[in-house]
């Protein structure tokens, strides 16, 4: 039976391009995003080992549904892929949006929480793997941004959750890229990391032994 990741995010950028990789390396992949087009018309150009799940992932019972509906269609899931994200439009402490931070904080803190709650069941089963996308902003200090506080929770939380899921067998890891040409910026950056890049970190750590628990894949530009 060929192995199963749930990825949310899916519909573009990192996301998707994981979704290309992992299904290209013999994985199955559920896609979860909001932009139900763009998960089904990825899900098609894939096949059969796609399955479009259209969901938020702030939303407890959209998670829920998600993998139940995973593992209907694919029997298992062997790894989760919390990989959604959001910035916010104005910067630093004093000027910064409550609101913005609200919404960015949902998706960047409470939804890579809530997949690791409800995905913990399904990955037991097969003493699975969660990954969840990082940042260089995670890693270091910028001046008064919210969007680097968020992702300094997500290393955090990704390595006590490693130590967590190694009681059972699982793995947890942190993708941690630098600047990454997505849609998250406004203009095109073709000199730095590309979303394929990143992907290819995800399936380099998902298809180590399970001797190997790769806990951090850091990735920077090399211009």
């Amino acid at each position: 039976m060929s192995k199963t990741l749930l990825i949310t995010g899916a519909s573009s950028g990192i996301g998707a391009a994981t979704a290309k990789a992992a299904a290209d390396a013999g994985w199955n992949v559920a896609l979860c995003a909001r932009s139900a087009d763009k998960i089904e018309a990825l899900a098609g150009e894939i096949g059969d080992a796609a399955l479009a799940l259209p969901c938020d992932v702030t939303k407890r019972e959209d998670i829920s549904e998600a993998l139940e509906k995973t593992k209907a269609k694919f029997g298992q899931i062997d790894a989760v892929f919390a990989n959604a994200g959001t910035g916010v439009e104005k910067p630093g402490i004093e000027n910064g949006d409550p609101d913005e931070w609200h919404d960015m904080i949902h998706v960047n803190v409470l939804a890579p929480l809530l997949l690791a709650h409800y995905a913990t069941p399904y990955l037991k089963e097969t003493k699975g793997h969660y990954v969840v996308t990082g940042s260089k902003a995670g890693r270091d200090s910028f001046k008064g941004s919210v969007y680097s506080a968020t992702k300094h929770f997500v290393h955090g939380f990704g390595e006590n959750l490693a130590e967590e899921m190694r009681e059972w067998g699982g793995r947890a890891t942190v993708i941690a890229p630098g600047m990454v040409d997505t849609a998250f910026f406004d203009e095109p950056k073709p000199t730095k990391i590309q979303p394929e890049d990143v992907a290819n970190a995800v399936v380099y750590a998902l298809s180590q032994p399970k001797t190997a628990a790769v806990r951090e894949i850091y990735i920077m530009p090399n211009d």
